[in-house]
Parts: structure tokens; C-alpha cells; sequence
């Protein structure tokens, strides 16, 4: 097992950093979540760059979940997450982001920065639950449907 996978009991939910074997799933879980969804070159271009800690949230093979964090220097930008519909409500986006997080306490991220559809109230709450507040609005950022997005930060 490598080193950057969060052991767990067989079975179990396991946190592990997104390989090239994973990019269909992660893309097909993109299209269902989002209405303007990232396409598959575009999660295969964060592979290996040193700017994007890319993480999968696995059930036994399959893909439940992912999140992107984009980081620089002491900064660092939720760029994505999601996780299968009928996942959710397990604790996965919970166990993604406490691991975004505990990756920017190690490396030295002091600020943690996203952008959240103003309607997604059960994604809000989990990010209040870990510290983030409300910062500021982004009008009609959301193109489908249209929407603002409520920008949200966290200091580390």
C-alpha cells in the first residue's frame, strides 16, 4: 500500500491519492454531480503537478468521491469535490475534506479558500462544521442554472 493512503479495515472507505485508473470514474461522478462538469483531460492534467493535491475517497474499487485542492505558497483554493449520490450522507465529503485539510496543516497552508452554490445548503453546512465562513459572493458565477456562489474561507 503507498504511503499516501489513509489505511482502513477491508471494505471500508479508503482516502488515497487519484491515479490515472481513476479518471474515468472521477469524471462520470463529475458529470452526474455538476452541471457544468470538468471534462476527463482536465482531472488527467492535475496527475502528478505539484500545485494540485488530487484525492479519491474509494469503497472497496469503486470511486465514491474525490476533491481537489489547488495550493501556492501559503494559500490554497478548494477547486472541487463530490461524492456518488447514493453515497452521500456517509461521512465521505467529511473524510476528503478533513484530509484537504490535514494536508494543508502539514505543508504550511495558512488559508483555505471555495466557492459553493448559494442553494447547497447540506455542502455549506459541512464546511461551516470545519471552520469556514462566509467571505464574500460571486454573482451569477454558476452558469447552470444560473446562481451566485457563496465564496467561504477558513484560516489553518
Amino acid at each position: 500500500m503507498s504511503a499516501d493512503v489513509v489505511e482502513s479495515p477491508p471494505g471500508a472507505l479508503r482516502i488515497a491519492g487519484a491515479e490515472e485508473c481513476h479518471i474515468r470514474a472521477v469524471a462520470a461522478l463529475e458529470r452526474l454531480c455538476f452541471s457544468d462538469p470538468w471534462r476527463e483531460g482536465d482531472f488527467l492534467s492535475l496527475l502528478g503537478s505539484p500545485n494540485a493535491y488530487f484525492r479519491v475517497a474509494l469503497v472497496g474499487d469503486s470511486v465514491a468521491g474525490y476533491i481537489i485542492l489547488i495550493h501556492a505558497a501559503d494559500t490554497a483554493d478548494l477547486a472541487n469535490i463530490a461524492v456518488a449520490p447514493e453515497m452521500r450522507r456517509r461521512g465521505i465529503g467529511a473524510a476528503l475534506l478533513d484530509d484537504a485539510l490535514a494536508f494543508c496543516r502539514t505543508h504550511g497552508i495558512a488559508h483555505v479558500t471555495l466557492e459553493v452554490r448559494e442553494s447547497n445548503a447540506a455542502a455549506r453546512a459541512l464546511y461551516e462544521s470545519r471552520g469556514f465562513t462566509a467571505a464574500g459572493r460571486r454573482r451569477g458565477y454558476y452558469r447552470h442554472p444560473r446562481e451566485d456562489a457563496i465564496i467561504m474561507a477558513r484560516a489553518l
